[in-house]
């Protein structure tokens, strides 16, 4: 890579004035010592506490030390698993040491892609992460700052990352007349290294007010080539975010720029996960349920007297309520929905679970990001228009809040969705939550989509249509997100896919994309809705549709397994022996065939 090898002597460690200190001993991580004593809980207590510690005092992605610090925890952590007797624990504790040992592995797989990601960022930053040590220093000084020196080696870092930006912007735009070995500099490297230079700025200010007014002559050496440098960086920042990357931004919202992680990296993903499926598999998945979904829409579409999906779709999204009136519906829908599930006995509601929910209004601003309603800590956030909106934005917002679409959004988010779920969680095995999968967390509340559809909750054609809308949708997150991380669609035609083959609105579709590869999720996030429906829904019917368990005894012992990957679940709940290299099995869809399902449609 040529690019790196221009840019190599600017990486370079070049802070003389400021030697580095060594890496902190870990004296309590030498290989072979015996795990704390007691059961697996305890263990993953200690484990949990343990790495909490150093995640946060490590936090900076782009430090050398935190990657290596972590590995070198994880390998010790390693070597103290292979000391248990995995064949002498109960099925509870079976389930709690695989839990442990695949958590390991992604953590271990987490810090490898940022290794190579740092790579690719590094070689755009000249000699910025010079701060990281500089500000590392001050974590716990031997003795007072040297203001001199320390204006010294600002400049220095200023002066290399001037001759980063001064050839990044000599090769930006001119690929055809580099050489071939020079890679291209494309847009999600060069946003990437806009968010590093976001994070060192804030880490230089913090640095800096540290400080500022404690040590007398600090600032009269500091204050001017800090001043420079911080608007260097900042100035950079802004170059490689607009002119590179191509972000411009809208009204404050964060552009589409996406961090694809690759085949690869997926297929590892799934298999901590415990999905025994490879990405190209879970395509057709989708693909299938999709065109059950199409089939299913067309006989409601009928049923109303639409010509189509579209026309039925543009039917129940004109029946929204007034403005002011959403909140009382919504709240309706949850009454409605707890009455529903205690006739038929379908699981235990506890009367404080039922209590302690209430609803909040998302704000104008947040809808760019969260266009329907979402659950969070007790409150169910209600998505609807705002007076301080544009007309047309008005119009989107109530018609994707429609009261049909919202119907089954409501118990999704509340009983018996997350709501519930969480508060359970809490409650039983709340050790658990290190391993918490959205695959457990958003398959519950898709298990009960189906079930509920399966029961009856669809009091019309156009209720129907509100539910089997969000069933293609969870199909559509599936099969765009993993075209994204595979490469073969970008997020214009992602937006382009829910607008068209679902009905999105625009708007809510271009919120739901941004949110999609933004970061704030994990990769397979938007796959787990569907899948982990699917798997829920594989489990219940082999334990409940048989006859081995009623529907509220299988309910109520998922919520106590908290959220974990739902093969574990089915190896708690039929006594299933483990063995220490268990790897993912259970293939819950059968064989599928996959001709086709990687290329966009």
């Amino acid at each position: 890579m040529r690019l790196l090898r221009l840019l190599l002597p600017l990486l370079l460690p070049r802070l003389l004035l400021l030697p580095r200190a060594p890496a902190p001993a870990a004296a309590e991580e030498r290989p072979g010592q015996a795990p704390p004593t007691g059961s697996m809980e305890a263990v993953i207590r200690r484990f949990a506490a343990d790495e909490d510690s150093l995640r946060r005092f490590y936090s900076e992605p782009l430090s050398e030390l935190r990657l290596t610090r972590l590995q070198r925890f994880l390998a010790a952590w390693r070597t103290r698993l292979e000391g248990l007797a995995v064949e002498a624990l109960s099925t509870d504790d079976q389930v709690d040491f695989v839990l442990l040992r695949n958590h390991l592995d992604r953590r271990q797989d987490a810090l490898a892609l940022q290794q190579v990601r740092n790579g690719e960022t590094l070689a755009l930053l000249g000699g910025a992460t010079d701060l990281l040590e500089l500000d590392r220093r001050r974590w716990r000084p031997s003795k007072a700052p040297d203001g001199k020196r320390l204006a010294a080696a600002l400049v220095a870092v200023r002066d290399r990352l001037r001759t980063a930006r001064a050839l990044i912007e000599k090769v930006h735009g001119k690929a055809e007349d580099l050489p071939a070995e020079v890679p291209a500099l494309t847009p999600v490297i060069a946003f990437r290294a806009a968010k590093a230079l976001d994070r060192l700025d804030g880490l230089l200010k913090d640095w800096y007010v540290f400080h500022d007014g404690f040590d007398p002559g600090f600032a009269w050496w500091t204050r001017k080539p800090y001043d420079g440098l911080r608007a260097d960086v900042k100035s950079y920042a802004a170059f490689l975010r607009g002119r590179v990357a191509g972000a411009k931004k809208d009204g404050g919202v964060a552009p589409l720029i996406g961090d694809p992680i690759g085949r690869e990296a997926l297929q590892r993903a799934l298999a901590r996960e415990m999905i025994p499926y490879t990405p190209e598999e879970l395509l057709a998945i989708a693909e299938s349920e999709f065109a059950w979904c199409e089939a299913e829409g067309a006989k409601a579409a009928a049923a109303i007297g639409a010509k189509d999906w579209a026309a039925v779709v543009e039917h129940v999204k004109g029946r929204h309520k007034a403005p002011g009136e959403q909140a009382a519906m919504v709240v309706a829908q949850a009454e409605e929905a707890v009455r529903f599930l205690e006739e038929r006995e379908l699981l235990t509601i506890p009367p404080l679970a039922a209590e302690t929910w209430r609803l909040r209004m998302i704000g104008q601003r947040q809808q760019k990001t969260l266009p329907f309603a979402v659950y969070n800590n007790q409150h169910m956030l209600v998505a609807y228009a705002m007076s301080g909106m544009d007309h047309e934005s008005k119009l989107m917002s109530m018609r994707g809040n429609n009261e049909h679409f919202t119907r089954i959004v409501t118990p999704h988010e509340l009983i018996p969705g997350h709501h519930l779920q969480l508060f359970q969680a809490a409650r039983h095995r709340p050790y658990r939550a290190l391993f918490r999968t959205p695959f457990l967390v958003e398959g519950w509340a898709l298990h009960w989509e189906m079930l509920m559809w399966d029961l009856g909750w669809a009091r019309s054609a156009e209720d129907r249509v509100g539910m089997l809308f969000w069933r293609m949708h969870r199909c559509a997150r599936i099969i765009v997100t993993l075209r994204f991380h595979l490469g073969s669609m970008k997020p214009a035609g992602m937006i382009d896919f829910l607008v068209e083959r679902v009905g999105l609105e625009r708007d809510g579709a271009t919120s739901e994309v941004r949110r999609y590869i933004a970061g704030a999720y994990g990769p397979l996030y938007q796959c787990a809705y569907m899948i982990g429906g699917l798997q829920m829904r594989a489990l219940h019917h082999d334990l409940v549709g048989n006859g081995t368990m009623s529907n509220r005894a299988f309910h109520d012992a998922v919520l106590r397994e908290n959220s974990i990957p739902i093969e574990l679940i089915r190896a708690a709940l039929t006594g299933q022996d483990l063995k220490r290299d268990h790897a993912a099995s259970w293939r819950w869809r059968g064989d599928v065939k996959t001709s086709g399902a990687a290329r966009p449609r």
